[in-house]
């Protein structure tokens, strides 16, 4: 399935084609298509005259770049030592089951992507997870079907 540029051409004429922008082109293409498709980053290399290879070091510097589709709602899960102490492994496994994927993976239908971060900032709420930026504090493995199925019914409601 062909890739559609049209939002690529869009995005770089925002950054008015400029080299010193990398960043935020990328950024805004991750938004755009959930991840950096490999097609889209070769007519960036084009465009902008950047070797492709430039802009894979930067695309995989950065944790937040990924080159693999993602999915439309971002699970990260907080492992730091609060969020740890209160049970988050029970909480992983519990959306592991509910999600049928396993950490760092998306689901068949690109729908979610499981992940975990270091710390979220916000150990007194702990348990802590964010989906997208929605932050849920004090949670717990009982909350994962009815949290999954209200982002699944966002999803059934986009046109």
């Amino acid at each position: 399935m062909a890739i559609d540029l049209t939002p690529l051409n869009q995005i770089i004429e925002k950054w008015h084609n400029r080299k010193d922008f990398l960043i935020e082109i990328l950024q805004d293409i991750q938004d755009k298509y959930n991840y950096l498709p490999a097609d889209v980053l070769m007519e960036l290399s084009k465009i902008i005259d950047i070797p492709l290879n430039q802009i894979y070091e930067v695309a995989t510097y950065y944790k937040t770049f990924s080159l693999q589709p993602k999915g439309k709602h971002q699970i990260n899960v907080c492992q730091g030592t609060a969020c740890h102490i209160q049970g988050v492994t029970v909480i992983l496994k519990a959306l592991e089951r509910e999600l049928n994927i396993k950490v760092g993976e998306t689901d068949k239908n690109l729908d979610f992507t499981l992940d975990t971060v270091r710390c979220i900032g916000c150990c007194g709420l702990a348990p802590v997870l964010t989906i997208g930026e929605d932050v849920h504090a004090k949670f717990n493995p009982s909350q994962v079907p009815r949290t999954i199925e209200k982002y699944r019914k966002m999803l059934r409601k986009r046109p």
